[in-house]
């Protein structure tokens, strides 16, 4: 079995655009990453998307990478829209997360629903707040808690 780990670190000053891989970032309890758009006190301070699924939309002919669906962390070895409400997850030696929501609603279609016909991160991009923060950087492993 592959190993789940982090490929890339993206954020952005602002929502509502594609996020940059800055490689690593801190992490902040309750809040997401520093400096990131959309962190703060709720529900969804960090988002997820493995490239397993960016390679879907690779597939349908888009030229696009980690960030560009505006994602904090992107994984690989994990099915993270499998993963139930609640689970936990440890990222490198200090972080943990727990996933408070699978996918989300876009009420504007974003310029990759209308390259594609269709985007990855409404059904497969997962959210979590930050229970314990650090430093989080490519190549940090993730490890799937048993629940509480």
């Amino acid at each position: 079995m592959k190993q789940a780990e982090i490929l890339a670190v993206c954020t952005s000053e602002k929502k509502g655009q594609r996020k940059k891989d800055v490689g690593r970032a801190q992490l902040q309890e309750n809040f997401g990453i520093v400096g990131d758009g959309h962190a703060g006190d709720w529900h969804r301070q960090i988002s997820l998307l493995a490239m397993e699924s960016i390679h879907k939309m690779i597939a349908a002919g888009l030229t696009v990478g980690p960030g560009d669906f505006a994602e904090n962390l992107t994984t690989t070895g994990i099915e993270l829209h499998t993963l139930p409400v609640g689970a936990r997850m440890r990222v490198g030696s200090d972080i943990l997360l727990e996933v408070t929501q699978i996918g989300k609603l876009c009420h504007e279609r974003c310029a990759i629903f209308y390259q594609a016909g269709d985007c990855v991160m409404p059904k497969e991009g997962i959210f979590a707040r930050v229970l314990h923060g650090g430093e989080v950087k490519r190549g940090d492993q993730i490890v799937l808690l048993e629940p509480a």
